[in-house]
């Protein structure tokens, strides 16, 4: 029997050079195997309406609600126990369905106003100014470790207003951690990844305990007092709110302004149209955040039989929607999708932030500092290039680069 063109692709993230550039074998994926059933277990989509059905469905994000688990969910429990800890342990609001998720959204969103995400601008941009003045005394930096990491990193320490801490440390503890976002991570990495969420619960409960003692006007304080109905976060709810606004308040920023700067190095024309029309510098971002997405995938279960196209996901299933793909699909944004147009009029309908529910909420905050930096960056250097080839850091889902040599003289 002759395999059809659907059972001889199927998504290959091990695949030599799928790190640097996943998309044309997303390409391949969307025209070849859009509705994947993949021999792992799990389901796939990699359309954009797919994708964006998928994100808006009434569908569950916690993992107990997979019929079939993979293996390493049996891992992780008993590697936790191994160390001690319940197996499933606490979870942030990005693991809960409603009512759960809607309860702790609520809480945190008190603290996470847009009026408190404007009051940060005039600190973001000198943040960056200060970043920028020491790359042009060298003449030359890594952009990540120069701009893109520590700017975000600093933001949200500010914005939660956390005790002076070791922040190679931290770094190398949310590097981690956010592993388990993988869509295989092998045994010793969810050890790594188990050991890393010990260390940073003892960091948090450290930073709440002290942040009790030394209120102020931040948002740590605003989580500790937030209050609905009588309603307050437990000591286990706050410290997983914590970890998860500590974390992603900068591992995806990191990675919008790394991939942004790159992409536009590579688009010379497009990073000289931006500089010279300020105009665009909201939609820049956004066409940024659709050409490559700070992260890839998503992942919900369905609650019940969910068709999609031909075909009827089963209910219990884990399915992964890939924000990256649905990004490029030239049936959403046109036959030039896998090129980078920083005019692009629908650019803004991009699934970079998820949506539903769960859309990102710090979404605001990550556009300031993307249209901050990158926007400073390229006014400020006219000369700015590439100083050796980047390095991408080998994630799938987290993608971005660990470097970015660049030179502005």
């Amino acid at each position: 029997m002759t395999e059809t063109a659907e059972q001889q692709l199927s998504f290959n993230p091990f695949a030599p050079g799928f790190t640097v550039d996943p998309y044309p074998h997303f390409a391949e994926l969307r025209a070849r195997n859009p509705i994947e059933h993949n021999e792992l277990g799990f389901w796939a989509l990699w359309r954009y309406t797919d994708v964006y059905d998928v994100l808006r469905a009434k569908m569950s994000v916690q993992d107990d609600k997979v019929i079939h688990v993979g293996p390493m969910a049996n891992v992780y429990e008993q590697v936790r126990v191994e160390r001690g800890l319940d197996p499933v342990g606490t979870v942030s609001m990005l693991d809960l369905d409603p009512p759960d998720h809607t309860r702790l959204r609520k809480l945190v969103s008190k603290a996470f106003t847009p009026r408190t995400i404007e009051q940060l601008a005039p600190a973001v941009e000198r943040l960056v100014d200060e970043a920028l003045d020491q790359i042009q005394d060298q003449g030359e930096a890594d952009l990540i470790s120069a701009l893109a990491f520590p700017l975000p990193f600093t933001v949200i320490s500010l914005m939660l207003g956390m005790p002076e801490t070791d922040t190679d440390r931290l770094r190398d503890l949310s590097g981690t951690i956010v592993r388990s976002l993988e869509p295989v991570p092998d045994e010793e990495t969810v050890r790594a990844i188990v050991d890393a969420d010990i260390e940073l619960v003892q960091i948090a409960s450290d930073a709440i305990e002290w942040k009790r003692k030394n209120p102020g006007d931040d948002l740590l304080t605003a989580l500790i007092n937030a209050e609905d109905s009588g309603d307050v976060l437990s000591e286990e709810e706050l410290r997983a709110q914590l970890m998860l606004l500590y974390i992603a308040g900068h591992e995806t920023t990191v990675n919008l302004i790394g991939n942004g700067t790159l992409a536009l190095l590579r688009a010379p024309d497009q990073l000289a149209l931006w500089r010279e029309r300020p105009d665009l510098d909201e939609n820049a971002i956004e066409e940024l955040l659709r050409y490559d997405s700070p992260v890839q995938m998503s992942r919900r279960v369905t609650l019940e039989d969910y068709p999609v196209g031909d075909k009827v996901i089963p209910a219990g299933s884990f399915v992964i929607a890939s924000l990256a793909s649905g990004n490029r699909d030239e049936t959403q944004f046109g036959p030039d999708a896998g090129e980078l147009r920083v005019d692009r009029e629908n650019a803004r309908q991009q699934i970079s932030f998820g949506s539903g529910v769960h859309h990102c909420l710090g979404a605001a905050l990550a556009r300031l500092e993307g249209r901050a930096a990158i926007a400073r960056l390229i006014r400020r250097f006219p000369d700015l290039r590439l100083a050796a080839e980047p390095e991408w850091n080998g994630r799938v889902n987290l993608r971005g680069l660990a470097q970015l040599p660049v030179s502005v003289d």
